[in-house]
């Protein structure tokens, strides 16, 4: 049965040069999707993922239409060769608009431009330098939430949990110096490692409200759908079908912590043990099975993995 099985879809971060480059040569839908992007942003985005420098890749305002259309096109290449519908998907932050497109809920070409301008909307909000965001491993979210708290009320500067990832795996950001001493205070509590990110804004933050507010204008243009499938959101781990409430929750997700442990613990209640990744690398697929070990994940960027999936997930789906 289909409602055995989850979609996910990536977020920035898992972006590199020379994505979907095999895939391309076995789906024709690939090519078909990225020409698709290019014409709606404007520039080729094919010859910037395959050719392009590195460096612009890691452009935020690049990398999320970039990763949004590889998810886009590697659903499309699932589907048109048969693969099984998902019962229930989600998304992690830029993935949860990859995973509405998917559901039907929102235009792919709309979709493109929207996280064009979502990343620079995200990168103006605090100027370079200020922000940052650092990965705390090996500390209960309890105890992550009360270090940021208690730093944030000593030093009067934001910083918070905002990345909920797996037990133990939480990303904190915030004003530059509130991180690094929060990361201090996190090893001080018992924390394995703490790394900063390199990343140039603090993302998930009450930092973002300006953003949210440009985003909510964009939106305010669009139209959505009701979703075909349900997708649960960042901002409470629940699904929602109406429109208007689907802008707000994305709008919401921009300033507000990323709940995905809570996200991949409610598709597992509904007994979905078997979840596809679906977008470029695996780095969902190894929260996943730190969240639920139970899980079955499977990645289907290359084309022998999504045939491997498609021989599993086809032919047993119970």
């Amino acid at each position: 049965m289909e409602d055995s099985i989850a979609f996910v879809f990536p977020g920035q971060g898992s972006q590199r040069p020379g994505m979907l480059a095999e895939a391309a040569l076995e789906h024709p839908c690939v090519g078909q999707t990225f020409a698709e992007a290019s014409q709606a942003l404007g520039y080729d985005l094919w010859e910037l993922i395959q050719h392009g420098d590195r460096d612009q890749l890691k452009l935020t305002e690049i990398t999320q239409p970039a990763v949004l259309t590889c998810s886009v096109a590697l659903w499309r290449s699932w589907c048109s060769t048969g693969g099984p519908r998902p019962g229930l998907m989600a998304g992690h932050s830029l993935g949860e608009f990859s995973a509405l497109v998917c559901a039907g809920s929102l235009a792919f070409t709309d979709a493109v431009r929207l996280v064009r301008q979502r990343g620079l909307f995200m990168q103006s909000a605090v100027p370079v330098g200020e922000g940052a965001m650092a990965a705390i491993i090996g500390l209960d979210d309890v105890s992550v939430v009360q270090v940021c708290a208690d730093t944030a009320a000593t030093t009067g500067a934001v910083v918070a949990a905002v990345n909920f990832n797996s037990p133990r795996q939480v990303v904190i950001a915030g004003e530059a110096g509130a991180v690094e001493l929060a990361v201090e205070n996190c090893k001080r509590a018992g924390a394995k490692r703490a790394m900063s990110l390199p990343v140039s804004a603090p993302f998930h933050t009450e930092l973002m409200k300006p953003a949210g507010e440009k985003l909510a204008g964009e939106l305010s243009r669009l139209v959505l759908s009701r979703p075909v499938i349900p997708v649960l959101h960042n901002v409470h781990a629940r699904t929602e079908s109406r429109p208007d409430k689907i802008k707000a929750l994305l709008v919401e997700q921009i300033c507000s912590p990323v709940r995905w442990t809570e996200c991949v613990q409610a598709i597992a209640l509904r007994g979905i043990k078997r979840i596809v990744e679906c977008g470029p690398g695996k780095v969902l697929s190894g929260l996943n099975r730190g969240i639920d070990a139970t899980i079955e994940s499977y990645s289907i960027e290359q084309p022998g993995s999504m045939a491997s999936a498609l021989a599993i997930l086809s032919g047993d789906t119970s």
